[in-house]
């Protein structure tokens, strides 16, 4: 039982980092000038249109990070391009 408690807390501490790793490079290499920028009305409501039902949008690191639900009803936190609107990342709850 200790063996199977810890492989799950070092999984559960190596998807975390992976999802933050994966968030970080996602949008780090955006350098687009902000009048290029979608705006928050514009990102939430291309996402509306993609299905999800968006709570947020802020502005995070380069780029937006969007708090929605999807068409199930699944939390998402998504980390989205400011240019293009895409999603380049999410951490959604099941």
């Amino acid at each position: 039982m200790k063996k199977t408690l810890t492989a799950l807390t070092l999984a559960a501490a190596l998807s975390g980092f992976a999802g933050a790793a994966l968030a970080s490079e996602s949008h780090a290499n955006i350098d687009a000038p902000r009048d290029q920028w979608m705006s928050t009305d514009q990102i939430s409501q291309k996402l509306t249109a993609e299905g999800y039902k968006v709570r947020r949008v802020k502005e995070e690191g380069g780029a937006y990070e969007v708090y929605a639900l999807d068409a199930k009803g699944n939390r998402v936190e998504a980390i989205v391009n400011p240019v293009t609107g895409q999603i380049l990342g999410n951490d959604q709850d099941d």
